[in-house]
C-alpha cells in the first residue's frame, strides 16, 4: 500500500502597491461596516451589534 500526501499549499508574492491597497481598502471596508451598524435606524441591526459595539466603548445611545 502507498500513501501519498497532497500538498496544496501555494505562496502568492503581491508588490507592495497591491497589497497597500488591499490592506486599505480592508480597513474602509471595516469601518464602513462598524458604522453603519452604530448608526442604523433599525432596531433589529441595532439590537445585534449592541453588547459588541459597547465592548468596544463605541457610543450607541
Amino acid at each position: 500500500m502507498s500513501t501519498r500526501t497532497l500538498s496544496s499549499a501555494t505562496t502568492l508574492a503581491l508588490p507592495l502597491s497591491q497589497r497597500l491597497i488591499l490592506a486599505v481598502g480592508s480597513c474602509l471596508l471595516g469601518a464602513a461596516l462598524i458604522f453603519l451598524a452604530g448608526f442604523a435606524p433599525v432596531d433589529a441591526l441595532h439590537n445585534a451589534a449592541h453588547d459588541t459595539r459597547h465592548s468596544a466603548a463605541f457610543p450607541c445611545h
